[in-house]
């Protein structure tokens, strides 16, 4: 693609503010369960996850809930393992995402993430998938493979793939 230096800048100028403005934000006290991910960062991935495992969930109520709540959990360890610098990114994405002005500016969304439609969450998977901005795909890229690392580690989801487990050692 062929970028032109001011929509360079512009986006450079435009994420610097975003990520700028999410410390005039009061940030959700962390839940004592998810402690890297936080309240706000929980529900994000609590809204994204069906989203972005359409069709790999189980179909029971109960077991799909779970099912979301061990990809919650999951998330949460991948990101305390995380490098410093990576943890703090990824806090700062969240908080610009649980952010009322954020999640209207970026996912078009005036209800929290907690009471989003699965049609509202498609649509701000969609829009940052397809943007323009390479910002907003990283951003993708990035939760997207949380959520589907935390989901494809998950012995749950192993027969759904024909994958037999890792072999045993010994």
């Amino acid at each position: 693609m062929n970028r032109s230096r001011r929509t360079f800048i512009f986006a450079g100028v435009l994420g610097a503010a975003a990520l700028a403005a999410t410390r005039f934000f009061p940030r959700a006290p962390l839940s004592a369960t998810h402690a890297a991910l936080g309240s706000d960062g929980s529900a994000i991935v609590v809204a994204l996850a069906p989203v972005m495992l359409d069709g790999a969930l189980p179909d029971e109520a109960r077991a799909y809930e779970e099912a979301i709540r061990e990809t919650v959990a999951a998330v949460d360890r991948a990101i305390a393992g995380l490098p410093p610098l990576a943890r703090h990114e990824l806090g700062q994405l969240f908080a610009l995402l649980a952010s009322a002005p954020g999640r209207w500016s970026l996912a078009h969304m005036t209800s929290s993430w907690a009471e989003a439609s699965r049609d509202d969450v498609a649509h701000f998977v969609a829009r940052l998938r397809d943007s323009r901005l390479d910002l907003l795909r990283a951003a993708y890229d990035a939760l997207h493979q949380l959520i589907l690392a935390a989901w494809y580690g998950n012995p749950r989801a192993w027969p759904a793939i024909g994958y037999a487990g890792p072999p045993a050692l010994g």
